[in-house]
């Protein structure tokens, strides 16, 4: 592993306030910051600036702190002594952090030369300033940090969980490798044994998230919220669209997608032969070839992604390369490492970080572009000055990551030769792509009854969940295996440790589809707005961002049926290749 180079990063933006060696892994260092901030005399609005610099560096060297600690406990769950200094991090450095970074807000806010301020340049900052500040409650602090606790336990569960098969300890991750093999009776063993393993710690999940729901309601009346779904509007910052929104795109998701995920399905049972499409039936090729392998070990994943990057556009293709020269990718499965994948941005450094978990897949392809589409975000924003504004809000930085997918898929040729099979390989991501988004829809509105039901049991829990599925799934048969459908999203981290951090996908897929649809018509201009629109980082409102990259912030029904018209016009026309 190249995590401990880490630290050792090029420095491109040298520090300016704190000197080299600050150590904000002390509490001690880190409260002496905190303390100069706090007394620093603002006798002009040129103090205020430089102030609000040096606390941004200040929040930069921090977060960057915690994004290394807890990379590497994801890296390495089952390594104690890595586990306790995340944990050392949350309780001695981040949450006695967040009353003072209280204090600094309310001091910005109080300054009497904040008016004095270009009010362009600051409107977003003071909008967000303010929604911190009306949030804000000391008791939530020490909540906070529970649920921090928490989630690593469901880091650290999920990551655990592994099965005996074919002679080898295996990983759940890994496990996901059998459901694509033409051979049926070991698929469903494969798909029994690693639901049965997941179910057998069905109380464990439900225990956990039973006390992060406690505590998620506490925190909600404490900010003075009748539920906790009103304080995470709030707290993400959610000014441009509301809970009504999130329900429209629900309904559009039953009536405008569902029914292609039905043809979908329906075509792919007809392709097998079946008279019930059962759960271990939907990821094999319907027409019987064998699974895509597109790599057998990383070093051949990581070239082949550089090569795509770089046929999207040369810079793509360079910074990839670069990360992997520093070390900033973590892509293998292996035991003891915490399930899923992310990009985490090292704040001071300006440079992103990759984690996943690749077993040979197609998926794992898709996964590394996807994190890529992030990394390059990151890049392209990293010389906005004014450090909260380099981080786009969340339903963007997803528009950057999906669109990346979509406009790989002309470029598959440098991991397939065969041009048939990088045609079965963007059939699979566009059909991935229709299924998702019903099952975004899912997710967001179990979380909207969950956090609108306080005093709900499991039962009902169990019950919505189902019934969801029934609105919103496909076709596949759940017959004596509904307590494994009723649990599903047990294995959906989002729900455990992002609440309300799902429909995003949804919101940013729709953005990402209208890339597509930009890029295939005219390639160089469709790059040139896609990077103009990530190097906006978050310096405009939402809806601008998205126009900056060329595309509309809508997600209505009538937004969504004409994409999905040119998608399925897109797939008839590659399955007569592949």
């Amino acid at each position: 592993m190249a995590l401990p180079s880490i630290p050792a990063l090029p420095h491109d933006f040298p520090r300016r306030y704190l000197s080299r060696d600050a150590d904000v892994g002390r509490w001690s260092s880190v409260e002496g910051i905190f303390n100069e901030l706090q007394s620093r005399p603002l006798p002009s609005a040129p103090a205020l600036e430089q102030w609000l610099r040096d606390l941004g560096e200040f929040q930069d060297v921090l977060n960057e702190e915690g994004s290394l600690r807890y990379i590497r406990m994801t890296c390495k769950t089952d390594d104690p002594e890595i586990e306790g200094k995340y944990l050392e991090f949350l309780e001695q450095i981040a949450e006695p952090s967040k009353s003072r970074f209280f204090a600094l807000s309310r001091k910005y806010w109080e300054c009497p030369y904040r008016s004095y301020l270009p009010e362009k340049d600051y409107f977003l900052y003071n909008r967000s300033t303010e929604n911190d500040l009306a949030l804000y409650r000391p008791e939530n602090i020490p909540l906070e940090t529970e649920l921090d606790k928490l989630s690593q336990q469901y880091q650290k569960l999920s990551g655990s969980l592994t099965v005996q098969y074919e002679g080898q300890e295996q990983t759940l991750q890994q496990m996901g490798r059998y459901l694509e093999s033409t051979d049926r009776p070991k698929r469903e063993e494969a798909w029994r044994l690693t639901a049965e393993r997941r179910l057998k710690e069905g109380d464990r999940f439900e225990d956990l998230f039973d006390q992060m729901l406690k505590i998620r309601f506490s925190v909600a009346k404490n900010s003075g919220f009748d539920d906790y779904r009103d304080y995470m509007f709030r707290r993400k910052e959610r000014f441009d669209y509301g809970p009504k929104d999130c329900e429209a795109f629900h309904e559009s998701a039953e009536k405008a997608i569902r029914p292609l995920v039905v043809k979908i399905q329906r075509k792919r049972m007809e392709k097998m032969g079946l008279s019930l499409l059962k759960p271990w039936d939907l990821s094999v090729d319907p027409d019987g070839l064998p699974p895509l392998r597109p790599f057998e070990e990383t070093g051949k994943l990581v070239e082949g992604c550089r090569r795509i990057l770089g046929q999207v556009d040369p810079e793509f293709g360079d910074r990839f390369k670069e990360m992997g020269d520093l070390g900033l990718l973590d892509l293998e499965s292996r035991k003891g490492k915490a399930p899923g994948g992310y990009q985490s941005t090292l704040s001071e450094a300006r440079l992103p970080f990759i984690f996943m978990n690749a077993v040979g897949l197609d998926h794992d392809v898709r996964t590394l572009l996807h994190e890529s589409g992030h990394a390059m975000h990151s890049f392209l924003s990293r010389r906005i000055a004014f450090s909260p504004y380099r981080n786009a809000p969340m339903e963007f930085c997803e528009v950057a990551s999906m669109s990346m997918e979509l406009m790989a898929d002309p470029y598959l040729g440098e991991v397939y030769p065969d041009p048939r099979q990088a045609a079965r390989s963007t059939v699979r991501h566009l059909e991935d792509v229709i299924l998702l988004l019903p099952w975004i829809a899912t997710v967001d509105a179990f979380q909207h009854w969950i956090y609108t039901h306080p005093g709900h049991h499991r039962g009902e829990r169990s019950a919505y969940w189902t019934s969801l599925r029934g609105r919103l799934g496909g076709i596949e048969d759940w017959s004596g295996l509904e307590d494994v459908r009723a649990s599903l999203w047990h294995r959906q981290l989002h729900i455990f440790e992002l609440p309300f951090y799902y429909i995003e996908y949804g919101i940013a897929q729709l953005g990402a589809l209208q890339v597509w649809k930009n890029f295939r018509k005219d390639k160089k201009e469709g790059v040139r707005l896609y990077k103009q629109g990530l190097a906006a980082g978050g310096t405009q409102p939402l809806p601008e961002i998205f126009k900056s990259a060329g595309i509309h912030f809508d997600f209505s029904l009538r937004m969504i049926e004409p994409l999905m018209a040119e998608v399925e016009g897109e797939l008839e026309r590659l399955e007569a290749i592949s």
